[in-house]
Parts: structure tokens; C-alpha cells; sequence
């Protein structure tokens, strides 16, 4: 049987995709400590019963909307190693930072849940993140940092979560730093490419000369 969440993506114009996208936003604006299912329920239009029917409980929701935006991140993830195969180790870092980078700007919340979940105390407790997707040695792999996909030493994971972390402090903090650096938001978006690419080709290449 398949579960909510396959049914959801299944059928993205269902309700109960349509609660998922809307949960994805607010849990990814006020983390889960700070999200309510009724804010939830009204940001779609509904009761909140119809959103339990759906979904059940909150901590139910919340897990579904990780496992999504993980499952989302690891297709992303196939899909840049099909397209820097054959390059030299500079561009395919380069080709990773400008499709990851430009992913996660356009869906803000899996970087802003990042930050919630892992650097802050205000996190929910539920047992499920040893079911997320494991796509950091996928990733140590591309970059040729691993000779094997499954099998990728901590240094190597160090260095792809180095450029992971970056990349989610540059799109978590857009609202923080745009008024700051006074740029337009596509401006800012290609400054954070540049500026990723600059700090990790020099660490990744480099040394290796």
C-alpha cells in the first residue's frame, strides 16, 4: 500500500500534495517547534480536521516533508553526476556548485530546515533520520574525492559538507545579507555561485597540484 507521501507525489494537484508543499513552506519559515497545523490548515484553505485525515499528527507531517525534500535532493544529486561525467575534477565542481546552488535557492526551505534541524537546539526528537537518504558519499564520489561511492573516508565527507553547509548559510541567509550587500536578488545568487566556487576550488584543487 502506498504510504502519504507517494500518494502525494503521485498526484501533485491532490490535497494531500497540497498540504505537503504548504508544510514544506511554513515548517521551512518557523521550524518545527514554531509551526502549527493550524497555521498549515489555513495556509491552504482548510479544516484542520481534513489536514488530520490526511496526515495524522504533526510529527507525521514533519517527517514526510524531510523524507521529500531528501528524495528531492538525492534525484538533483543523479541528475549532476550525469551531467559532469567525463570533466576534469575543476569543472565538475564548478557544474555541481551552479545546479546545487541554483536548486536550493529555488526551494529556500530545504536549507532553512537544514539549519533548524542540525544547528540549532530547537529541533524535533523523532527517531526517522536514519532512514534520509544518504547522498553525501554520492556526492564525495562525483567530485572524485572517493573511489567509491559507498565507501567515502570522513575527510571527504568533512569536504562535502563544507561545501553543503556554504551553500545552505548563503540561501538561508538571503533575507539577512541581501540588505546588506545592497544587490538584486539574482545578483546574489550568482555572487554566491562565484564566491562558493572561488573558497572550493582553491581547497579541493590545490592541493592536489
Amino acid at each position: 500500500m502506498a504510504t502519504p507521501l507517494e500518494k502525494a507525489r503521485q498526484n501533485p494537484d491532490s490535497m494531500k500534495a497540497r498540504i505537503l508543499t504548504s508544510a514544506r513552506k511554513i515548517f521551512g519559515e518557523y521550524g518545527f517547534h514554531g509551526t502549527t497545523t493550524r497555521m498549515i490548515a489555513s495556509d491552504v484553505g482548510i479544516d484542520i480536521s481534513t489536514l488530520y485525515y490526511h496526515w495524522g499528527e504533526k510529527g507525521n507531517l514533519y517527517e514526510a516533508v524531510i523524507l521529500d525534500m531528501n528524495e528531492g535532493i538525492k534525484t538533483k544529486l543523479i541528475e549532476v553526476e550525469g551531467m559532469i561525467k567525463g570533466y576534469s575534477l575543476a569543472r565538475r565542481i564548478e557544474i555541481a556548485i551552479d545546479e546545487l546552488v541554483a536548486y536550493l535557492f529555488d526551494h529556500p526551505e530545504m536549507s532553512n530546515l537544514t539549519i533548524f534541524r542540525y544547528f540549532t537546539k530547537n529541533r524535533h526528537d523523532a527517531g526517522f533520520d536514519e532512514r534520509i537518504p544518504e547522498y553525501i558519499s554520492d556526492i564525495a564520489y562525483s567530485m572524485d574525492l572517493s573511489q567509491d561511492r559507498h565507501t567515502a573516508s570522513p575527510a571527504a565527507k568533512m569536504k562535502v559538507l563544507t561545501l553543503m553547509n556554504s551553500i545552505h548559510n548563503y540561501v538561508s541567509g538571503e533575507s539577512f545579507f541581501l540588505p546588506m550587500l545592497k544587490i538584486s536578488r539574482e545578483e546574489y545568487i550568482e555572487r554566491t555561485k562565484e564566491t562558493i566556487k572561488f573558497f572550493s576550488l582553491s581547497s579541493f584543487i590545490a592541493p592536489q597540484a
